[in-house]
């Protein structure tokens, strides 16, 4: 077996839930070794913190230049390959770019970037880097979305009609109402956070996933946008009208004020012969529908689903596997390209998705600021 992938990690200390969701994943398929990091821009709560998981110290850096500066005064063998970005999204440009320019490959968290004009640059880096970078874009990595994307490849819906995307949250409820609140948050600065908080955080999620599932891309959108108060910057609810061609229509709904809900993504896809409907809440049933047959239910670990969902699923039928294992099939998928194996396109979210999303969000934020007119996606 090929020695352990050396990683790295930009953030996520502390009780950061996306700081423990990508170190477990990256542990799941045995491929990866966390060598260095900076997990928190307090170097005395950094050094605590690798301590408390017990990472090595040695490589635990002052900030993220120290890291770079040090990593490459390493042997090529012994230094990071690949580091994974999981700060506030306005350090994902910056850390991502020069982490290409000095030869890493990269997963980041997303939005990839703050602006389309950011993703471009990184795109251009990319290419001129040659190394391999993954957006998460976490929810591609269930085996029952995979099945969805390989049976619509398949023809199995025959021609598309329409596509319903919904991502509702409620927990921004206990912090929009109270304007100190809301005034201290990250997420809703948008020096911090960019110039969308819903879309940008969980809007783009269901976009990614229509684009994923159907194979088809999203030409020109329609939003709606609420901000709740007028001292607010940033959008907490958004409902966009999505056209892919003159006869594929449909609607991406997000809220992060929706009362009650907490991670409420889900899909619907209707075509000529038949439907799916996919809940990441309950994300081992992928749900058929026929206007002549029963409804049927897909369900991971069967021989019946496609090689792409069954690489995704690592245990037998009836054992259940969620966000963590999602997340592990994206960081199994970025392990094979490093290596240079065999993979699928659909094993992990490239450069080109965080590109599309940040055009997207840029596309909605413009719509609803033009009086909810039609914006064209670029091609």
């Amino acid at each position: 077996m090929p020695k352990k992938i050396r990683l790295g990690i930009l953030g996520g200390g502390g009780d950061s839930l996306i700081g423990v969701l990508h170190r477990v994943a990256s542990h799941i398929n045995d491929n990866y070794q966390i060598v260095g990091a900076v997990f928190n821009p307090d170097f005395e709560q950094n050094m605590a913190f690798a301590k408390e998981i017990d990472v090595p110290t040695d490589r635990i850096y002052k900030d993220f230049d120290t890291m770079i500066e040090e990593e490459m005064k390493l042997p090529e063998d012994e230094r990071i390959q690949v580091c994974s970005v999981l700060t506030p999204n306005f350090l994902h440009f910056p850390m991502a770019l020069k982490l290409l320019e000095n030869g890493f490959h990269v997963i980041c968290e997303k939005p990839m970037t703050t602006s389309l004009e950011e993703a471009k640059k990184l795109q251009a880096a990319h290419e001129k880097a040659g190394t391999v970078f993954a957006l998460t874009h976490t929810y591609t990595g269930y085996p029952m979305v995979r099945q969805m994307r390989e049976m619509i490849k398949n023809g199995e819906l025959g021609r598309i009609h329409k596509v319903d995307a919904v991502y509702y949250q409620g927990w921004i409820n206990e912090i929009i109402h109270d304007q100190e609140k809301r005034s201290s948050v990250w997420r809703l600065d948008p020096k911090k956070a960019g110039i969308s908080s819903c879309i940008g955080d969980i809007g783009v999620h269901a976009f990614n996933m229509v684009e994923y599932t159907t194979g088809l891309k999203i030409k020109s959108i329609l939003s709606d946008f609420n901000y709740l108060y007028e001292d607010n910057q940033m959008d907490v609810d958004g409902t966009v009208l999505i056209r892919m061609s003159d006869h594929v229509k449909g609607v991406i709904r997000s809220s992060q004020v929706a009362t009650g809900e907490e991670n409420g993504l889900g899909i619907a896809i209707y075509g000529e012969k038949g439907a799916f409907r996919w809940e990441q809440e309950n994300p081992n049933y992928l749900y058929v529908l026929s206007d002549t047959k029963p409804t049927q239910v897909y369900k991971p670990g069967h021989a019946y689903n496609s090689e792409l969902s069954l690489g995704g699923t690592k245990l037998p039928p009836g054992h259940p596997e969620g966000i963590f294992d999602s997340m592990a099939n994206i960081y199994l998928g970025v392990a094979k390209a490093i290596r240079g194996e065999q993979y699928d396109s659909g094993e992990y979210p490239t450069m080109t998705d965080g590109v599309r999303g940040m055009n997207f969000i840029e596309a909605t934020v413009e719509s609803n600021k033009n009086g909810n007119t039609w914006v064209e996606l670029e091609d």
